[in-house]
């Protein structure tokens, strides 16, 4: 399995070698990001790790790039992470995030209580925690366009899972991620942004959407842990 990663681009691997957390970006509105980080031995269950490398050390870098895009767009002040893993909860308060405890009784209830953090007149966003290619100015991207909407999501690349679930109406937002959660989502009334942000669409689940992560760039995290894989090209 050693050998599925050689088409990583020089630049792509460049480019997350440098990426940073300072500096927030900005979006238009205030906009404060839930991120359920799961953390622990059940961590990305259903991904097989490249040969040599740790599960759980992979999901764990998977989620520190998701968070430090994400303060990178917002600022550390406007991220909750939502977790039960103590690596994670003192890595990403290094960054100056909060955190809260996962009460471990599955995704979407860890998500309510992520949201149950914030003020009601706030504007929120629920962004998964594998999204290890993540760029700001994506999330910033997404988060400007939901801005023009009380409710709104990003599908993932296969368009049937969300990646951002954004709202302006606290009371508005019920998590619904799992299998189906875009058509969930809108049937909420959630409107779809299908937006060209490929680095936001992107989560890893499995091997196939680790390699397309891998071509769009990683952040330095996942970069780092797998950089005995990649050959590049040239």
């Amino acid at each position: 399995m050693s050998d599925w990663i050689n088409d990583r681009t020089p630049t792509a691997f460049a480019e997350s070698a440098i990426r940073h957390t300072r500096g927030a970006l900005q979006p238009p509105a205030p906009w404060h990001v839930v991120i359920p980080v799961k953390g622990g031995p059940r961590a990305k269950s259903r991904l097989r790790a490249p040969d040599g490398v740790d599960r759980l050390a992979l999901a764990t870098a998977l989620a520190f790039d998701t968070v430090a895009a994400a303060v990178e767009a917002v600022g550390p002040g406007r991220v909750l992470v939502v977790t039960a893993d103590p690596e994670v909860d003192a890595e990403v308060r290094r960054l100056g995030v909060t955190t809260h405890l996962d009460p471990r009784v599955g995704l979407n209830p860890a998500v309510t209580a992520g949201i149950g953090r914030q003020r009601p007149g706030d504007p929120v966003a629920v962004l998964l925690g594998d999204i290890p290619a993540l760029r700001a100015a994506d999330l910033v991207s997404a988060l400007r366009a939901a801005t023009a909407h009380p409710l709104a999501f990003v599908p993932d690349a296969e368009g049937t899972g969300t990646v951002l679930l954004a709202t302006r109406s606290l009371h508005r937002l019920v998590p619904r991620f799992g299998a189906g959660s875009a058509s969930a989502h809108e049937h909420d009334g959630g409107v779809c942004l299908d937006l060209p942000l490929p680095s936001l669409r992107r989560d890893v689940d499995d091997e196939a959407s680790l390699r397309e992560a891998l071509l769009l760039g990683v952040g330095r995290h996942t970069a780092a842990l797998l950089a005995h894989l990649i050959t590049p090209a040239g």
